[in-house]
Parts: C-alpha cells; structure tokens; sequence
C-alpha cells in the first residue's frame, strides 16, 4: 500500500481490514473470506480464489481493456462454483459490469 493511500478517507466508508495477513478492501469482505475457510475446512469447497480478473472488452486501438475482478471465485471437484462480489453499494459501473459478465462469459454473480 502507498504512503498516500493510508493517509486517504475509505471509498464509501469501507473500512480496510486485515486477516490472516491479507487486506481487504472492507471488513463485510473479510468476514466473507472468513467464510470460506470455514466452508474449505468443512469440504464444501475445495478451493478459493481471491481478486480473480476476467476481460470483458478486449484492448482496442487507443483504449485500455474493460475488466471485471472478482472478490472471490469458488471451486469444488476441480470446476469453478460461484464468482462472488461483496457488495456495500451497487454502483451503475457495477451493474453494467454483471451484465457484461453474463452476456461475454455466461456467469452470473453471486451477490453477498
């Protein structure tokens, strides 16, 4: 992290927090991510990914790419379960961007 980002205010009052090591962009996330080791221990899941990008606009001449990261995607049985946004606010970019996932990839996101 940046010397400015510390000193800068939380985007919509999210509150950085720390677990395991790991920063997350909000407590409501790192209580999600608290979650999955939960259900990893308890064999629902195999395995989590965190921050997982999938391209929705491919770069074009003079224009940056669009993507879309993901908070978190699931496996289980070696195949992908769910992609999941922790959500405080769902903002329009937001929801042109779970449209597009669904349209480019065909994958609905999980909400929490």
């Amino acid at each position: 992290m940046k010397k400015s980002d510390r000193n800068r205010r939380p985007k919509y009052n999210a509150r950085r927090t720390k677990v395991d090591g790991i920063t997350f962009y909000s407590a409501k996330e790192a209580a999600y991510y608290i979650t999955l080791c939960r259900k990893m221990k308890a064999g629902e899941i195999d395995a989590f990914d965190r921050q997982v990008k999938f391209e929705l606009v491919p770069k074009q001449d003079g224009e940056r790419a669009v993507n879309y990261f993901a908070d978190f995607v699931t496996f289980k049985d070696g195949k992908r379960v769910e992609v999941v946004d922790v959500k405080g606010m769902r903002l329009p970019i937001y929801i042109i961007k779970r449209r597009l996932m669904l349209h480019v990839h065909g994958i609905r996101i999980l909400e929490v």
